[in-house]
């Protein structure tokens, strides 16, 4: 077995591969302030947890990251509590994917590694929407090329500052208000993000489309990405797992290097 993981700002998703499929999968809080051993401790009663497995079961690790402080954490954390020497993925890690910005260094790994998954599964051109803590809309050609994207301030932390600078705005939870037009402060709050979000994404869709002269496939993943993919009408598909299969495919590209 071995275990993906994809290491964000707000949350961290781990996976565990076994025979080609993906056997279990958990989301836990980013905190930069964990060591490698409370993070090692953690993913160890997880995988315990497990009546099918043990750690002993894994032998390697994958890591994606874009939260540079806790990357040397988690493979400090594959040595010292797998014993495996981890894939980090960043420059010199056979991806398959060409990318043709200005500054390849500067695209999160994240951003890739879906790439990746996305024009392997789904081919190209291919638009992906991962929506994490920002809301990210990477191009793919039909050539397989990364051309670049969209970054949107997520609808977590959308949310958030709605609530922070508007005093009398409440917390509410992120689910679809029976009409648009609502008739409370909370269902106006989750139409404005629930539709407001929606439409932002068709309407970016719209415009990579018309700028590339093509109709292409959209996939949306990411935390997020069930709350809002259903009230669009240019997401064609959720895939749920997109990064974790992208850090399986890397794995499996670079152990016949």
């Amino acid at each position: 077995m071995f275990l993906v993981i994809d290491v964000g700002n707000t949350h961290i998703v781990i996976g565990a591969y076994k025979d080609d499929e993906l056997a279990f999968h958990w989301r836990v809080a980013s905190d930069r302030h964990k060591t490698e051993d409370e993070y090692g401790i953690l993913i160890k009663q997880l995988i315990e947890n497990q009546e099918c497995c043990s750690i002993r079961d894994i032998d390697m690790v994958v890591i994606s990251s874009v939260v540079p402080p806790l990357t040397p954490v988690f493979e400090d954390m594959a040595r010292q509590y797998f014993n495996a020497e981890p894939l980090v993925v960043g420059p010199g890690i056979k991806t398959g994917i060409n990318i043709r910005l200005e500054n390849p260094k500067e695209v999160g790994s994240d951003r890739i590694v879906n790439a990746v998954a996305a024009y392997r599964k789904y081919g190209g051109p291919v638009i992906v929407i991962d929506f994490g803590t920002a809301t990210k809309f990477d191009v793919i050609s039909e050539e397989g090329s990364f051309l670049g994207g969209v970054i949107a301030p997520g609808i977590g932390i959308s949310t958030e500052a709605l609530v922070e600078r508007a005093a009398k705005l409440p917390r509410i939870e992120l689910t679809r208000p029976p009409k648009v037009v609502g008739r409370n402060t909370v269902q106006s709050m989750q139409s404005g993000i629930i539709f407001g979000f929606a439409g932002q994404v068709d309407s970016i869709v719209d415009k990579i489309q018309k700028e590339l002269g093509v109709k292409t496939r959209v996939i949306a993943t990411g935390g997020f990405s069930r709350f809002i993919a259903g009230e669009t009408e240019r997401v064609d598909l959720v895939d749920e797992f997109l990064t974790l299969e992208g850090l399986k495919i890397i794995y499996e590209m670079n152990q016949k290097v």
